[in-house]
């Protein structure tokens, strides 16, 4: 039986050469490039010192419409294309041709690393590198003309140090030699061969990247259309990237005019989270690995591949993508959230509530023929009661399941049918019970970021069209991305902290901290009540502020407060405020139901989605972190620690990450800003997060 791959030796120059002219090029089957700079030092350095950086794998076809070159090289069509190494050999390419290359979220990003010819290490070049005579600070300057670097480093270290001897001289011509030299370092690929089958491949890819990476169901799946039907993967693929950009910008990276895009408040999406609207809308399937199983359609008896039911179950994929990407069913669907209240990334607690919502609204929508303005409100309540009631938390998969069932089991496709079954549901999930037990116990918490009952109640304040505590502004202008903020607006304890710690005794960060004693208002409010007990500062507050009749209880009733409550024990102000947030969230809820909610429409800007990530480097050079410190997430029950390094990144469990949003991710939280997310972690119970520190140092 013949072999179905060999292996060749390739040069470092005649990698990054080939991968420049597109020879060379990068299968939609790869994930981003996702390496931080400290693992391509590493790579250098090990290079450097002849140590072995591992295989490349390839695979010998031309296949011109599947493929996307790291270059954007185009002129020529493809004759290899990367099946294992993409980080590697993206990371030559970026260093020995100076080129930027694209990360996760679709930004131009340079890698640059330096090196010291007296010590022969390779650093991530820093602000004290770049002014140091003893570093070349960006060694793809020395690829590019090695001699004009040689020139200007030795002009500049005399200047700064003093003249060259000569066998000091000879030492950094003979050590930048050696660097140069790295153009002949050899790697091994692995060319698997044109006649291979393309199942094969396919399954060459998973076991190779199976090993030490935990791969999703939705990788395989990915993996699976990259070779099957590489054009709706490189769809997916466009959508993703689009979300995370606006028009003009999708303009720039495409070479075209792009009228439309994905872009939202709430969801950055990824190729793997719209393989789940896809299997979901066209297979009916919630579980991602059932799915693949059923795309792979062996029998079970004989092991081998049944041709007329994959054909059959890439059919349905093929039917439903145009309309899981449809703009109309996305831009109605996303509409959904801002009538539900909801205005941001941050409000929105899953991803999985988003993604599962979608997929009914889309069903609802063409399967069983829901006029538009009946879906739109009927979404909303269902997407407001999912994240309070915590549906797609969990098991998420089986609950979906679950609802796709409970929509095939309707006999017909009648709008109607539609209808009645989420209406059901939602009447069954907010019951009476809901209201007065388990939405007090769910605010039981002093995580209001990653809590979804906290963040509901918000959004109930924007249905309401609330005022914000003892002001005039609306709590939706402060939660709107799309409109700018009252200066100083931020939520702020009702009972301060200094008040609890020094007069009350309450001490623990967390109960202070319980969102039952928070309120959105602004700065100079929070200045004018300082560390005064509520029973000092209320009454002269409602004076202040000339607040007496409906309009007072209009803000007791917004706020949720207790009658007396500034008289009111901590334990007790708390109970009592949480059961009036969920009168607060109810009343929001009947308000929507009736067709009545006044949470204004946002311009889909996606403000959430495409501010600049918390770099780790950046805050260790603010002086924001220090290296060896360590983070931990603000939520005690997300048990996890990440450690701050000199290389500029955070470890948890031997991954590397270079922004917070990053590590948060990581950590299962989606929808919270990293800097929000983590707090640096302290022996003693004054954990402050890091946002708060970004804050200090920027005053």
């Amino acid at each position: 039986m013949s072999t179905v791959f060999k292996p060749v030796g390739w040069k470092v120059q005649g990698l990054v050469d080939s991968v420049e002219s597109g020879v060379v090029q990068l299968p939609d089957l790869q994930r981003p490039f996702v390496w931080p700079k400290s693992k391509i030092r590493d790579l250098l350095d090990s290079m450097y010192r002849g140590y072995p950086v591992g295989e490349l794998m390839f695979w010998n076809v031309s296949q011109e419409d599947s493929s996307r070159t790291i270059s954007g090289a185009t002129g020529r069509i493809g004759s290899h294309q990367i099946i294992d190494g993409q980080q590697r050999l993206t990371s030559l390419y970026a260093v020995f041709k100076g080129a930027s290359v694209r990360d996760a979220d679709y930004n131009n990003k340079t890698m640059s690393v330096a090196f010291n010819p007296l010590t022969e290490k390779f650093e991530v070049t820093n602000t004290a590198i770049e002014k140091s005579a003893d570093w070349i600070s960006n060694v793809s300057d020395f690829f590019a003309n090695p001699f004009k670097v040689r020139k200007s480093y030795k002009k500049r270290y005399e200047e700064a140090r003093g003249e060259l001897g000569e066998d000091e001289e000879e030492l950094i011509e003979e050590r930048l030699g050696h660097l140069e030299g790295l153009r002949n370092y050899e790697f091994t690929v692995v060319e698997i061969q044109p006649e291979a089958d393309k199942k094969v491949v396919a399954d060459i890819f998973v076991r190779i990247n199976s090993e030490g990476v935990s791969l999703k169901a939705s990788d395989f799946i990915l993996t699976w259309l990259s070779v099957f039907w590489p054009e709706g993967r490189e769809k997916l693929e466009d959508f993703a990237r689009n979300s995370r950009l606006t028009t003009q910008r999708a303009s720039e990276i495409a070479g075209y005019s792009v009228k439309w895009t994905p872009i939202n408040n709430f969801l950055a999406v990824d190729p793997g989270q719209l393989v789940r609207v896809l299997v979901a809308v066209g297979q009916n399937r919630a579980k991602l690995g059932d799915a693949y199983n059923s795309l792979q359609a062996k029998d079970r008896s004989t092991g081998f591949v049944v041709a007329e039911r994959q054909d059959a179950e890439l059919a349905k994929l093929r039917a439903a993508l145009p309309v899981v990407l449809k703009e109309l069913h996305w831009t109605e669907f996303i509409r959904c959230l801002a009538v539900a209240g909801f205005k941001s990334r941050k409000m929105v607690t899953s991803d999985m509530n988003i993604l599962s919502s979608y997929a009914l609204w889309i069903m609802g929508r063409t399967r069983f023929g829901v006029d538009l303005t009946v879906l739109r409100s009927l979404m909303a309540r269902w997407i407001f009661m999912s994240q309070l009631s915590g549906r797609y938390t969990g098991s998420a998969e089986t609950q979906l399941q679950k609802d796709l069932d409970r929509l095939t089991a309707i006999d017909g496709n009648l709008a109607a049918d539609f209808v009645s079954a989420l209406e059901t549901v939602i009447a069954a999930e907010l019951s009476d019970d809901f209201w007065s037990l388990r939405m007090p116990e769910s605010l039981i918490t002093s995580s209001a970021a990653l809590s979804p009952a906290y963040q509901t109640y918000l959004a109930a304040l924007n249905i309401l069209d609330a005022d914000m505590f003892m002001l005039d502004n609306k709590v939706q202008q402060w939660m709107d991305p799309s409109l700018p903020a009252p200066k100083g607006t931020e939520g702020h304890h009702l009972n301060p902290r200094k008040y609890l710690e020094n007069v009350v005794g309450v001490k623990d960060l967390k109960k202070i901290n319980q969102v039952a004693n928070f309120a959105p208002t602004d700065w100079s409010t929070n200045i004018w009540i300082s560390d005064r007990e509520p029973a000092e500062y209320w009454p002269a507050l409602v004076a202040e502020r000339g607040l007496e009749g409906d309009r007072l209880r209009q803000q007791m009733f917004w706020h949720a407060l207790p009658e007396d409550w500034q008289s009111m024990g901590f334990d007790e102000f708390l109970q009592e405020r949480r059961i009036l947030m969920a009168q607060v969230t109810r009343a929001g809820y009947e308000r929507l139901r009736a067709g009545q909610s006044v949470a204004s429409p946002i311009n889909i800007i996606a403000h959430a989605a495409t501010r600049p990530e918390t770099n780790i480097g950046d805050l260790i050079e603010a002086g924001v972190l220090s290296a060896g410190e360590f983070l931990c997430p603000e939520d005690d029950s997300i048990r996890m620690r990440a450690e701050v390094t000199d290389d500029g990144v955070v470890v948890i469990d031997g991954h590397e990450f270079s922004t917070l949003d990053a590590a948060a991710h990581h950590a299962g939280a989606d929808n919270v800003p990293g800097a929000d997310f983590w707090q640096l972690d302290s022996d003693n119970d004054d954990q402050v997060s890091i946002q708060d520190l970004m804050n200090r140092a920027s005053r």
